[in-house]
């Protein structure tokens, strides 16, 4: 079982209003610049938010949502200093309420 973190907020908010393209494409640099593995995701309408365990997680974030969730907490600890009006939290997976930590509830267009 591994520990995922994230980052949570509305689609709106995070895809349309704050720079959350700018900031993911300065920290996926940093990674290359020192050859590190990518160890975050951006997930829209993250699946785990259905597990009864995240009801009141789910209940706090705007719908649709969208969540970058890393292995490493440092990633999150970072993005919250870089947007506002985010959640943040961690779950455990896989589990028998979150088989799949990167599971989306969103449909291809």
């Amino acid at each position: 079982m591994q520990t995922y973190y994230y980052v949570l907020g509305s689609r709106k908010f995070l895809i349309e209003e704050e720079p959350l393209e700018e900031v993911l494409r300065e920290r996926t640099r940093n990674y290359q610049e020192n050859e590190k593995e990518l160890d975050f995701w951006l997930v829209q309408q993250p699946a785990f938010l259905e597990a009864p365990s995240m009801a009141d997680v789910k209940a706090q974030c705007p719908q649709p949502a969208v969540a970058i969730v890393s292995t490493n907490k440092q990633v999150v600890t970072w993005l919250k200093l870089r947007l506002e009006y985010v959640l943040t939290g961690e779950f455990q997976a896989p589990t028998a309420g979150i088989p799949d930590a990167l599971a989306s509830l969103a449909t291809a267009s």
